[in-house]
């Protein structure tokens, strides 16, 4: 238990006084009535315990939030029964079909076809949330222990005048550490380009105590002026948006206690080298944009050093929990993720246009994302 400030207003879960909210309990439970969830899932979202506990979670609310869109990337045989089965929730889901054929068409008529992934989802989903609700709370979909009272301290801060708000957690489980691209990849990066770049956006993206947590939440003006990366580099270029529109004094993150989370595998494109890679280039292009220069040639062996040490430090904070280690298998993940530290390539246009700048509204993503009303208007509550 600690009370430590970082940069940024870190607001603590004490375990004292009247709960979540306090004396703000009445502000909050107006808030969540004006607020639209974004909780985007994949395929493999589908009927999962981890999912199925979320939903429940939601079904608590009081009140229920305006929306919670649900922007769902899915094959065409599987919508429909993925549509049916959140149905069975009494949640006012909004299913988006990030993937339908007439989402594709939209983007690229429009010239904003590309690479696609969880950036591009919880974009498409963010104009249309922007534009329902006074504020917005993004939240992913896997967290075995999910609460509702999440989203009610997600929303706390911007009842109390902060425009922007992050989660943070501990991620331990089955007796060991993990978050391991955060601890492994992302801290050791961010202090090694601390220890070059006296900057603020460095100083900025170092407060956060869980920098690639998916659970945020902001005004729904911050919203709408998010660039949004189309991959996994989605909560660092989040992270950049928030830096220009709130800055220091307008952002928050609060302490949403220990998150358990489905586990991807180190190797492949799929795992977590590859987003490495999605992550890295976010941030490199956060740095460069705000006017930071990173030596490339000498930041890899920077980097690795920074992260050795930090090894050292999350070996014996294990030791003193009695947690289980795998020393030699953490060395072996930040020898790997070094590989992925490079110049971002500007060819590829990894972010999409804030929804204040988008070439159509959000009434056309949901045209294209939710193609069965064309057919079955007004026939599923949900939708």
């Amino acid at each position: 238990m600690e009370y430590c400030q970082e940069r940024i207003a870190t607001l603590h879960e004490f375990g004292e006084g009247d709960g979540v909210g306090g004396s703000l309990t009445r502000d909050i439970a107006a808030a969540v009535a004006e607020t639209a969830l974004v909780v985007p899932m994949t395929g493999r979202e589908y009927k999962s315990p981890a999912t199925e506990r979320v939903l429940e979670e939601l079904e608590r609310l009081e009140p229920a939030p305006a929306a919670v869109f649900v922007p769902v990337r899915a094959e065409r045989a599987q919508i429909e029964p993925f549509r049916d089965w959140l149905a069975t929730f009494d949640v006012p889901t909004r299913v988006l079909w990030c993937n339908a054929p007439e989402v594709d068409a939209l983007l690229a008529d429009t010239g904003l076809a590309g690479n696609w992934g969880k950036g591009r989802d919880v974009w498409l989903a963010l104009g249309p949330a922007a534009a329902a609700a006074d504020t917005v709370v993004v939240h992913d979909a896997d967290a075995k222990s999910y609460e509702a009272e999440h989203v009610q301290r997600l929303l706390a801060p911007l009842t109390i005048d902060f425009d922007f708000v992050k989660g943070y957690y501990a991620r331990i489980e089955r007796g060991r550490l993990y978050g391991r691209l955060f601890r492994l990849f992302y801290e050791p990066l961010l202090r090694a380009l601390a220890d070059a770049h006296d900057a603020p956006i460095v100083d900025y993206l170092g407060a956060f105590r869980y920098a690639l947590a998916g659970e945020f939440a902001a005004t729904a003006d911050l919203a709408r002026r998010l660039h949004t990366p189309r991959t996994w580099g989605l909560e660092v270029g989040t992270l950049g948006d928030a830096y220009d529109v709130a800055g220091f004094d307008g952002t928050a993150q609060v302490d949403l206690g220990r998150h358990e989370h489905d586990h991807r595998v180190v190797d492949g494109e799929a795992g977590l080298e590859g987003m490495s890679r999605e992550v890295a280039a976010a941030l490199l292009c956060v740095l460069e944009d705000h006017g930071v220069a990173p030596d490339y040639e000498t930041l890899p062996d920077r980097y690795r050093a920074a992260g050795t040490a930090l090894i050292e430090q999350y070996r014996a904070d294990a030791a003193f929990n009695g947690l289980e280690y795998d020393l030699e298998g953490e060395r072996a993940q930040v020898t790997r993720y070094a590989e992925s530290i490079a110049p971002p390539d500007a060819a590829i246009d990894m972010r999409l246009p804030r929804w204040v700048d988008a070439p159509f509204e959000p009434a056309d993503v949901l045209a294209a994302t939710r193609p069965w009303r064309h057919h079955h208007a007004g026939s599923r509550s949900q939708d």
